[in-house]
């Protein structure tokens, strides 16, 4: 059976990931059944790399959360020629700096270090790997002893959501990694996507079946992944291609860097059963990367997947820890965006949208077009002065630009076919007063946007607000929509945030489109958003400028909801990146009396969010960086990783200021001069056992006098 196994997989990995089938489809479909027969007779055999696993699974009630071990990282962007030039630029001018490239042709003793990465470049220019940028979705798969374990989505970049059971769904995944030399732990990154003619191969199916067409492949890949029931997964043709990777480990928890350059990592990976990246090349400056992106410029038609730019990425690995990061993407790399699809269509009207800070936006209402893989009706005209400077009239021909799922924008008009009535937008003529609730309007000075002064006394500030309150990332409210909000906040049921903690399922059944079934669901996802962490609740309550990323850092700095409500400006200002535009949005949200009356309601409804302090608690070592070196007393170097790994912890290879703790035990080695050296504190096996446990750790038996919070 295992024969038939490996012949199977094999036949998997000829189809899915290298393009060149070896069997009809028919002959393959009479090998799985001789092989469900086979474990049906034998269950004991079914193991869960078995090809028969891939079918799907039973229904989830939701996806739960993951945290990277390595952070998912985005990418800076470049749209012109000269950006590729400046980006190129910078790399030269660093390395040139940190004596990893080479001058001149006669530089020879420092082009023998920069030829570690320059290969046969030329003197002075600096190797990259040009890539595509598939246009899918960004997962993360983590195997363990070769075997899959975890798949997660992107999310923010530290924490995603777990769609393990939808991935093992796809062939081109290998649910056990191929060879016999395969790290403890990987973790393999890459796009989930559906090809051009798989996408209308499914609308065909859709369209058959008297279902809704999917608008794009992007969208159609995206939907698939996040289905709660695996099976409908496994039933879309979706295929992976690798480009990158996160945590490598070997046995003893160790970080591993197995390749010098990416080019050769994504052989390493490729190795292993993955579809890497096609159509990648290494080229050597610039003007190399601008002529490969023209290449494929040329050929994305013919493709048979969707991408919307290249990627260039420094090969050399060590040059890309030497250029290091800047704010949440590599500083080695950066993408190459295809322009933004444009077309022209019939401006109809301008109407006023009003957002959930009171935000008066302008929409312009168009003639039906399609543009960038979907039918656009409404675009964004941004505020009044972008109205005006860019003269756009009622009447209008104008120019509508989508990239990928940036929203539609009017980029201007086609002056040429104006039409002599076309009717200039005055915004307060149009808007005397908030649209929503008759309040006044304003604009702050030097601010741009127009605001309705009706707080959540305007409707669409409510109904933004709850929105965003239940949407995935902040309190997670499943089954909570805009048009249940519409009904909610125009029956004058919901008021705020915490009047959503009052309503019972037998009352929502009332309303329309809910069922007893949808109803008591909803309840039941209410009831399960009372103890979110600090972080989201502070996200969820929708205060300007504060974003996820910033919710984050705020629920770590002060780490209860009680030390938020007590801090001051000054105290905001401490929080990392934030600035005194943040902080004083932040203090005089809190200082707002009927904020507090809303957060002191939500108290009294039993939401409580969870202390940022008691979510650290339970991974007591998150964020930390350990080292082990020595025999320990009980445990083994295996154990003692997995206790850490456990714990949120990083085990790492070798010590710098950056690590957290040395755990040393007999026999110690150069590791533990080194932390020594470099005043990391060091502690024994019992300390590492008090640090998971949460309790007070002593260094006093070993000696050190470095600070047990370095790095």
């Amino acid at each position: 059976m295992l024969a038939l196994r490996d012949e199977i997989n094999a036949h998997n990995r000829h189809y899915y990931v290298e393009d060149d089938p070896q069997i009809s489809d028919a002959a393959y479909d009479r090998l799985m059944v001789e092989l469900q027969a086979l474990e049906a007779a034998h269950p004991d055999w079914v193991t869960p790399d078995s090809p028969t696993q891939r079918v799907g699974a039973a229904p989830l009630s939701s996806f739960q959360p993951v945290h990277h071990a390595v952070r998912m990282l985005s990418l800076g962007n470049a749209f012109e020629p000269q950006d590729v030039r400046d980006f190129d630029e910078r790399i030269v001018t660093i390395l040139l700096q940190a004596g990893l490239l080479a001058k001149s042709t006669g530089d020879e003793a420092t082009r023998a270090q920069g030829a570690l990465f320059a290969e046969n470049a030329p003197a002075g220019s600096v190797e990259y790997v040009a890539e595509y940028k598939f246009d899918g979705l960004a997962v993360n798969l983590r195997y363990e002893q070769g075997l899959l374990v975890q798949a997660a989505t992107r999310g923010d970049g530290e924490e995603g959501e777990d769609i393990t059971a939808n991935v093992r769904t796809l062939r081109s995944v290998p649910l056990r990694l191929l060879g016999d030399s395969v790290p403890a732990v990987l973790e393999a990154r890459g796009e989930v996507l559906m090809g051009q003619a798989d996408f209308e191969r499914l609308n065909d199916m859709q369209a058959a079946r008297g279902e809704k067409r999917f608008v794009n492949p992007r969208n159609a890949a995206a939907g698939s992944l996040r289905q709660l029931d695996s099976r409908v997964t496994a039933g879309r043709p979706l295929r992976f291609y690798c480009y990158g990777w996160g945590q490598i480990q070997d046995g003893s928890g160790t970080e591993i860097q197995p390749c010098s350059t990416h080019a050769s990592m994504l052989d390493w990976l490729a190795a292993f059963g993955f579809a890497v990246s096609p159509g990648r090349k290494l080229c050597h400056g610039a003007e190399d990367l601008l002529a490969f992106y023209e290449a494929v410029g040329r050929e994305r038609p013919g493709l048979p997947f969707g991408i919307d730019g290249v990627v260039y990425k420094v090969n050399n690995l060590k040059a890309q820890q030497v250029l290091g990061f800047v704010a949440r993407a590599p500083r080695f790399a950066i993408a190459h965006k295809f322009p933004a699809q444009e077309e022209t269509t019939k401006l109809l009207g301008i109407t006023v949208q009003v957002g959930r800070t009171g935000a008066l936006t302008p929409v312009a209402r168009l003639q039906p077009v399609f543009v960038g893989g979907v039918t656009v009706t409404n675009a964004t005209l941004h505020n009044e002065d972008e109205i005006h400077r860019k003269d756009v009239r009622i009447g209008d021909t104008v120019i509508v630009r989508r990239a990928g799922d940036v929203i539609p924008e009017v980029v201007g008009p086609v002056l040429a076919l104006r039409p002599a009535d076309a009717l200039p937008f005055d915004f307060l003529a149009a808007c005397p007063v908030c649209p929503e609730c008759g309040s006044a309007v304003e604009r702050p000075e030097g601010e741009a946007v127009t605001r309705c002064t009706g707080g959540l006394f305007c409707p669409a500030q409510r109904k933004q607000t709850l929105w965003h309150a239940a949407s995935r990332k902040a309190l997670d409210i499943d089954g909570l929509g805009d048009k249940l909000i519409d009904q909610l906040v125009d029956n004058d049921r919901v008021r705020t945030l915490a009047d959503l903690y009052s309503l019972s399922a037998l009352e929502l059944s009332t309303y329309d489109r809910m069922g007893q079934k949808s109803a008591a669901n909803l309840v039941a996802a209410i009831d399960g958003s009372r103890h979110p962490p600090l972080s989201r609740l502070l996200y969820a309550l929708g205060i300007r400028h504060v974003g996820e990323t910033t919710a984050r850092d705020i629920a770590r700095h002060f780490g209860t909801l009680q030390a938020v409500l007590d801090a001051s400006e000054e105290a905001f200002l401490q929080v990392p990146d934030v600035g005194p535009v943040v902080a004083l949005s932040i203090y005089r949200f809190f200082a707002e009396p009927h904020n507090r009356e809303v957060l002191a309601a939500l108290s009294a409804a039993g939401v409580q969010p969870q202390d940022e302090v008691a979510v650290a608690g339970q991974k007591p070592l998150l964020g930390k960086t350990l080292v082990l070196t020595g025999t320990l007393p009980t445990l083994s170097r295996d154990e003692a990783a997995a206790l850490i790994l456990a714990a949120g912890g990083k085990v790492s290879g070798s010590v710098s200021r950056k690590t957290s703790w040395v755990v040393a035990g007999e026999d110690a080695g150069s590791k533990l001069g080194k932390a020594q050296e470099l005043g990391v504190a060091v502690i024994d096996e019992a300390g590492l056992r008090a640090l998971l446990a949460s309790a007070p750790v002593s260094t006093a038996s070993l000696g050190s006098s470095g600070d047990a919070g370095a790095g």
